[in-house]
């Protein structure tokens, strides 16, 4: 049984960075799915796969999946560079602007 230890990215449908904090550990499939012939979905027999374990530090998942025995491999995340304005939003709206307003 092989896991994967990471930590999640933002996702694209918000703008906040929630559930970025924790790490997750994720069991990866050993076999693949089959087509059910008659409806066209695909299903497993595992289910370890539908199972994600959530840590506050990526030592706490690592001593995790030692004590239990879990193969893991650890993905580090890349570095995220803010897009931080000195105004913020507000800026949009300010008195003193210097140039014209567009979208």
């Amino acid at each position: 049984m092989r896991a994967r230890i990471y930590q999640p990215a933002k996702t694209a449908m918000q703008s906040g960075t929630a559930k970025t904090q924790n790490w997750v550990l994720e069991f990866a499939p050993s076999s693949a799915r089959e087509i059910d012939p008659l409806m066209g979905w695909t299903s497993t027999s595992e289910t370890q796969t539908q199972i994600r374990l959530r840590f506050d530090t990526r030592e706490e998942a690592e001593a995790y999946a030692q004590s239990k025995g879990i193969d893991y491999t650890v993905t580090e995340p890349q570095a995220r560079k803010y897009n931080i304005r000195p105004r913020g939003y507000g800026e949009n709206f300010a008195n003193d602007r210097k140039g014209a307003w567009t979208h």
